[in-house]
């Protein structure tokens, strides 16, 4: 199939053993610009079939792939960082007609999959075996890692590009195979691209398999599939909860990002500016569609005044619109399902006494009859069981809550089943670390906003936010296993 990385060209056909091939039924997906809510490309609708055929194919292929050299394998994750880098500005326009993002989330996508990929191309020199003393005269012990066989990676829609990049390539690097399954929303920034891309690289035919389709008709048969060895899933924990009980019934392990609530929370020292700065790019980069976005801000009542006045300001000021627009910081959101959904929870926060200092309504885009665009929002006198609190709204939404003291802060920010990520601004840098250390969280970030990925830094949630983690050495212990390999020298004496 052609190299070509425009919306504009043939997305007809998934990837498997190397080859593009229609659907087992030919039936096609409509993948809609929301911007524009046009169609601007088919891709197909994977059947039962279709999902066998790929699992087929990644283990067979997975076994030849397993004895490549470190340097081989390292080789080809380098040629896929290049082809991504060569093509950079086809896919940040491939995000904007896909998944309506912005420039600023298009670059940032291809900083952090790029990021990603030159961590996964260090994996296979690091993957080392240990020995170990024996208690038995005369032993030896040595224990070595492999890869762990058939690694299936179900994407998200909100940054597919790097939430793909960040389970496909190290699983790759390590000698594994991959099933990649895209969400509905993303099935080309979240599959069908990484295809394209590691056909310019010296990839083995049938490592990596892209299908594409509804989860309602394929999602339990990939998430169960009897060759898979590990299940990367990000997403929903509602979803996420289902799909990691389907790979349990295999043994599959289950790496699971999940939802998320994430606190911001400024204490009275803290400097107000910085922190609304760090809440302004936390709260509506990329529509507050991201699993680590700021959720809630929890602000100390001395400052809480002045600190929703500069938030509602910097929110007012912050440009709307298509994606297609360069200057464009919040753009559509992906469907109208969640549109719906998240001005849902404003008005029954509002109805529940909160007010609405700025947005809650949609703006208009010039040609556009249904416009996906959610203003930037913000809700003032929130209480941590409002709608807008409570839920994960994944928009561009900022609900505030004042509180009096620490522990009164630390309660609402672990007033949730979910623990993701999290921020603290404080004056004091012991309050904020012991503010930090009291947050039931996986990621915690001072002086900053929750929306942080380092490819060598361990990421995971705890809670209903996931299990698992990912990223460097995190990451390599889910996808790889160990095998101790003992070797008796001398004659052993037994008790019998």
């Amino acid at each position: 199939m052609s190299t070509d990385l425009s919306i504009d060209a043939d997305w007809s056909a998934q990837y498997i053993d190397g080859e593009w091939v229609a659907a087992g039924d030919d039936e096609t997906i409509a993948v809609e610009d929301p911007s524009t809510r046009e169609v601007v490309a088919e891709v197909p609708s994977a059947t039962e079939g279709d999902v066998d055929d790929a699992y087929e194919a990644a283990a067979a292929a997975q076994e030849g792939w397993a004895e490549a050299p470190p340097a081989q394998r390292s080789a080809v994750v380098q040629q896929f960082l290049q082809a991504l880098q060569e093509h950079d500005e086809d896919v940040v326009d491939l995000l904007a007609n896909e998944v309506g993002g912005s420039a600023i989330m298009g670059e940032t996508s291809i900083q952090i999959a790029s990021d990603h990929a030159g961590e996964a191309a260090t994996l296979p020199r690091r993957m080392k075996g240990e020995r170990a003393e024996s208690n038995i005269p005369g032993k030896e012990n040595v224990v070595e890692r492999g890869p762990k066989g058939v690694v299936t990676v179900i994407s998200p829609w909100n940054f597919p590009l790097n939430l793909s990049a960040r389970a496909v390539l190290p699983a790759i690097a390590a000698g594994n195979g991959v099933v990649l399954k895209p969400s509905t929303n993303s099935p080309i920034t979240g599959g069908l691209l990484f295809a394209r891309l590691f056909e310019q690289t010296d990839l083995p035919d049938g490592v990596i398999n892209v299908v594409t389709g509804r989860g309602s008709e394929i999602g339990d048969r990939v998430a169960s599939h009897p060759e898979s060895d590990v299940v990367s899933f990000t997403g929903s924990t509602s979803v996420g909860r289902r799909v990691a009980g389907l790979a349990g019934e295999n043994l599959a392990v289950p790496a699971m990002e999940l939802g998320g609530n994430n606190a911001h929370v400024v204490t009275s020292d803290a400097d107000v500016d910085r922190a609304v700065d760090a809440a302004t790019f936390g709260s509506f980069v990329h529509q507050g569609q991201v699993c680590i976005s700021i959720n809630r801000h929890v602000v100390h009542e001395d400052v809480y005044d002045e600190y929703v006045a500069k938030l509602t300001e910097r929110a007012e000021e912050l440009p709307v619109g298509s994606a297609h627009e360069p200057d464009t910081v919040v753009g559509p959101i992906i469907d109208e399902s969640q549109r719906d959904e998240m001005l849902g929870y404003v008005d029954r926060t509002i109805e529940a006494g909160a007010t609405l200092e700025t947005g809650g309504e949609t703006a208009d885009i010039d040609g556009v009859d249904d416009s996906l665009v959610v203003k930037p929002t913000v809700l003032s006198g929130v209480a941590n069981d409002m709608a807008a609190a409570c839920n994960e709204h994944f928009g561009p939404i900022a609900p505030v809550i004042p509180f009096s003291d620490v522990d009164e802060a630390v309660a609402i920010a672990n007033g949730t089943e979910y623990g993701l990520s999290g921020s603290v601004h404080a004056g004091d840098l012991a309050v904020a670390k012991e503010i930090a250390g009291r947050m039931e969280t996986g990621n915690v970030h001072i002086n900053d906003q929750p929306i942080n990925d380092e490819a060598h830094v361990p990421f995971s949630g705890i809670g209903a936010s996931g299990v698992g983690e990912y990223n460097s050495d995190a990451f390599l212990r889910e996808i790889t296993e160990t095998k101790w390999i003992s070797v008796q020298h001398e004659p052993r004496e037994y008790p019998i």
